[in-house]
């Protein structure tokens, strides 16, 4: 976090500094954006064209590129925006150099100025923000693989294979389990429920004393 921070400050400085810079003196007391984006392939002229026209809009652009790396943290595009402001630098030195046969730098107001130093030293702070920045974290794209069961320990004997139901919180009875059909007699409906009972003959209850016999004796 504290790398994407300090790398998208010093990049969106660097590109502050290379929109900057063709504001500027860039050789012999002329602005930067008194060069057109025609004279950095063809040789440098005294035309003098309109600002969209000039080395401001390569410019413009990697600043662009600069900032929509720094919001997606992107690094890839802010070091490209460092690589577009430099070359367009080095370019523009190769054809100034052409042009007046050699560069010189003098302290007098001629030769290189601070305008060349400000889109040089953009393009250099953009590629360090890029190298500062930690980028997006990466996404761990590989499918998962379900993992294993670990077998219990000793504590807990018959929770193993593996299942979805609960294990060590169900409580089971102390008690032995109830036999299927505990019934050993026989069934209902079956014979000896039809079969005829005996009779038994009903045995008068023995005389008490005073009571009349039935002769009348």
């Amino acid at each position: 976090m504290i790398r994407n921070v300090l790398g998208s400050i010093v990049a969106l400085l660097g590109a502050a500094a290379a929109v900057l810079s063709p504001f500027r003196d860039w050789y012999d007391g002329r602005l930067g954006r008194y060069y057109g984006v025609d004279d950095l392939f063809t040789g440098v002229t005294a035309a003098h064209p309109g600002v969209l026209g000039s080395i401001l809009l390569p410019f413009l652009f990697a600043a662009v590129l600069a900032v929509v790396g720094v919001v997606l943290r992107f690094r890839p595009l802010v070091a490209l925006a460092g690589v577009l402001v430099l070359g367009f630098t080095v370019l523009w030195m190769v054809r100034q150099g052409q042009a007046e046969g050699s560069l010189t730098v003098a302290g007098d107001g001629s030769g290189l100025q601070q305008g060349v130093a400000g889109a040089a030293g953009g393009g250099v702070l953009l590629l360090l923000g890029a190298a500062l920045m930690s980028g997006r974290g990466r996404r761990d794209r590989r499918p998962r693989v379900a993992q294993p069961y670990a077998a219990p320990g000793s504590a807990d004997p018959d929770t193993w294979p593996p299942t979805r139901e609960p294990g060590p919180s169900v409580q089971t009875s102390p008690w032995p389990e109830p036999e299927a059909d505990p019934y050993v007699g026989p069934s209902p409906g079956s014979s000896r429920d039809t079969e005829p009972t005996a009779t038994y003959p009903v045995q008068d209850p023995p005389d008490r004393p005073g009571k009349p016999s039935p002769s009348g004796d």
